[in-house]
């Protein structure tokens, strides 16, 4: 039950933070106004208080895609073979050489199993304007961000979203997490 003859400290506590809002709530400051006006008159119904936002649902991504796509990367381009190794005591023209066969079976794996295009079509460099609601998961926006859109800036990077997958479908019997059996030579 709210209090109606608050002590002298209460009102204190009450008046600096009504101070407050009337400064920084412009619709507040119109109901206090109101209010003192017609101190008699009854206050204004409450209104129904706002929906809550619906709640962000989060999905568990089953791992079985990633270790294939890994199994792919290690199969044609070597990938964890080349990351696993310790490559302090090799030559720049070695890891060089690696890093080219690395390059060009992981090129190879993405180019036959996924689409990728770019997020913006604009070189980058291209000065944009990102507009109010503009696709927050799809442009990361960066530097001395302030206020609220429309942004305007230079896009450094355009971004990469995939069109399209087709890796292969997976046996029931197959272990995704062995992502390169070992090898045993008779």
């Amino acid at each position: 039950m709210t209090d109606l003859n608050p002590s002298f400290f209460g009102r204190m506590s009450i008046a600096f933070g009504t101070f407050f809002s009337i400064l920084g709530n412009a619709e507040f400051a119109g109901r206090v106004k109101r209010l003192r006006e017609a101190p008699e008159a009854a206050p204004a119904p409450a209104r129904a208080p706002a929906a809550a936002p619906a709640p962000v649902m989060l999905k568990e991504a089953s791992p079985d895609a990633a270790l294939q796509l890994l199994g792919l990367l290690q199969r044609d381009a070597r990938f964890i073979d080349f990351v696993e190794e310790d490559i302090v005591n090799y030559t720049d023209a070695d890891i060089g050489a690696a890093a080219r066969l690395v390059h060009e079976g992981c090129r190879t794996v993405l180019r036959e199993h996924f689409t990728i295009r770019p997020v913006r079509d604009e070189a980058e460099g291209s000065r944009v304007t990102l507009p109010d609601g503009f696709d927050a998961t799809a442009i990361r926006v960066t530097g001395n961000v302030v206020g609220k859109p429309p942004f305007h800036g230079s896009i450094s990077h355009r971004g990469w979203k995939v069109a399209d997958v087709r890796l292969p479908k997976l046996a029931d019997s197959h272990d995704a997490r062995v992502v390169a059996p070992a090898e045993v030579e008779l």
